[in-house]
């Protein structure tokens, strides 16, 4: 097998989303996706991307984090999606050995199983509107920790009360935490002519109205914003 990756990206931002954001962070972006959700804001990572070495990448994120001795940043796996590319475990699984906290964006699409069991595991549970939630693996639910995080990404009174209903009916709460997150929309370039379509009928919400609507229901779950998006222009690359 090839001990090699085709990367996206290798950047160092602040962590914009989940339980850890606000902290430093190290971001391996990964090339190719097998989803086409309506919502995607990276779709230039689909195609775009060069082939590197696992001792490349480890350099160069060796490389990164070094003024942060001797403390160590996070490092995130995100794509794209990571696991369709199998050295993706290996790669984890060396960067927990180096001593950092490995944090893996994922689909939820594909098994989850196989990822070292140090890596904090951050799943999406791919609502109606994205057009790809007929592609949520259920089995994944089977593997959780309380380390991981389940992400549901809404934009629609569809897709909230979807998630609703599996996070009350999963009793998700008493797995792990559970991330509900607003639907930027997306800038005229970031629109990818090959993202799936929101269904028909589907009725917008505003970001007030989700939040609103999470507090009266007393749902279990965190409200989240993608945090970098106000810090610096929603289709900026590289943070």
């Amino acid at each position: 097998m090839s001990d090699s990756l085709i990367i996206n990206e290798i950047y160092l931002s602040l962590q914009g989303e989940s339980t850890w954001a606000g902290l430093p962070c190290l971001f391996v972006r990964l090339t190719a996706c097998n989803l086409r959700c309506s919502y995607c804001d990276t779709a230039y990572a689909f195609t775009e991307g060069k082939k590197t070495t696992l001792a490349q990448i480890r350099a160069r994120i060796r490389q990164l984090a070094r003024p942060f001795a001797p403390s160590l940043p996070l490092v995130e796996l995100t794509g794209g999606e990571p696991l369709l590319q199998k050295n993706a475990l290996p790669l984890m699984k060396h960067l927990c050995d180096d001593g950092f906290t490995v944090l893996l964006e994922t689909s939820g699409a594909l098994d989850i199983a196989p990822v070292d069991p140090r890596v904090r595991r951050i799943m999406d549970l791919k609502c109606p509107s994205s057009g790809e939630s007929g592609r949520n693996r259920w089995e994944n639910l089977a593997h959780l920790k309380k380390t991981d995080e389940v992400k549901f990404v809404i934009g629609t009174w569809q897709d909230y009360h979807w998630a609703k209903e599996i996070v009350l009916t999963r009793g998700l709460a008493g797995v792990c935490t559970a991330l509900f997150s607003w639907v930027s929309p997306l800038l005229p370039p970031q629109r990818d002519k090959s993202l799936r379509p929101v269904p028909d009928g589907h009725v917008p919400l505003s970001m007030r109205e989700l939040v609103e609507k999470i507090v009266a229901d007393a749902l279990p779950v965190r409200f989240q914003l993608q945090m970098h998006k106000f810090i610096w222009p929603p289709d900026q690359r590289g943070v």
